[in-house]
């Protein structure tokens, strides 16, 4: 977990290279993570400095025939905290060699390296992902692999947190990893604000699976499993079965939990671990509740199974992580 910055420190760096033909849906999605919160709400302080840094000289072309341009170049993408490549084009799109020696100083230097769906190409050109595992789109891992066979790809993750190098699926799953950079800096609230005004759904860990391929079956309802996923994370503090979640949503079991993979890529069970988890971050993050309080109202029980939770998946305890991030505030 990356150590939050402290009240008194400046803001975190962000650097989003401006590839030649970007993909414009992973270019802006750091935009709008990074770039601060829109209508009257100032974001916290510190948070996030956003640069668009062009790799290439003059215009850079996109999609649809826009013309993007930026007044930061490469030195300002090597001086960040955090370097962002989005989705590069797939038709024999080569990476300038002058980015790749930035990106590789950027990463010596201490700078966290995330790529955004096919931006996992650029990383793994500069050397950054040999003998690590990285996500990108289902669609490119058999390339990924042909091109660079010292990557260990992982086509069914959503996105992969490898301390100081990140990778992220295609699409959305590129929200889902500025997010869960968002969580690691500022803690679960910020991220959860952040998600909240961009209209996105709970949060989703990295090793849920990617929709690799189109099912066949009956189709999802019209609103999707949204509707039954708030009305659970309403109430965490309480029992939930699955037979439950499934009478919400109008389905037997079995029916439900094949939509729910479907959609959600994991079990009920599994994400309703993870929303308790979550809720109890929040909790330590933003109250003085005691440790077993906290437990009750995030329907992990007890303390003890509060303090099984965080070590499997944190690697932390309840009260270092709470010291952690009150120590940031």
């Amino acid at each position: 977990m990356h150590e939050p910055e402290t009240a008194s420190a400046a803001p975190i760096r962000v650097a989003v290279a401006l590839l030649k033909e970007s993909s414009l849906f992973e270019l802006a999605v750091p935009c709008a993570v990074f770039g601060g919160f829109s209508g009257d709400v100032e974001p916290p302080s510190p948070w996030y400095d956003l640069a668009l840094c062009g790799t290439d000289p003059g215009v850079q072309h996109a999609p649809g025939g826009l013309r993007l341009e930026s007044e930061h170049g490469l030195d300002a993408l090597g001086a960040a905290d955090l370097v962002i490549v989005p989705a590069c084009l797939m038709n024999g799109y080569e990476p300038p060699a002058a980015l790749l020696d930035v990106l590789r100083e950027a990463h010596a230097r201490g700078a966290r390296v995330a790529s955004l769906c096919s931006g996992a190409f650029v990383l793994a050109a500069a050397g950054l992902l040999d003998g690590r595992e990285a996500a990108t789109h289902w669609m490119y891992a058999d390339e990924l692999r042909r091109r660079h066979p010292r990557v260990r790809v992982n086509e069914r993750a959503l996105y992969v947190d490898d301390g100081d190098i990140l990778t992220s699926a295609g699409t959305a799953a590129a929200i889902d990893l500025c997010l869960h950079i968002v969580r690691g800096d500022y803690g679960t609230a910020a991220a959860a604000e952040v998600g909240r005004r961009m209209v996105v759904a709970p949060h989703r860990e990295g090793d849920q699976a990617q929709y690799s391929r189109p099912r066949t079956g009956a189709a999802p309802p019209a609103q999707g499993l949204a509707p039954v996923l708030d009305w659970a994370i309403a109430r965490l503090e309480g029992p939930l079965t699955v037979a439950e979640l499934a009478d919400r949503a109008d389905m037997s079991v079995r029916t439900f939990e094949r939509h729910f993979a479907r959609e959600v890529g994991t079990t009920p069970l599994k994400w309703l671990n993870q929303q308790r988890v979550a809720r109890a971050r929040e909790l330590l993050e933003t109250t003085d509740l005691l440790v077993d309080t906290i437990a009750e109202r995030s329907g992990l029980g007890t303390g003890d199974a509060l303090r099984l939770h965080f070590r499997r998946t944190l690697g932390t305890t309840p009260a270092a992580y709470r010291r952690t991030y009150r120590g940031a505030r």
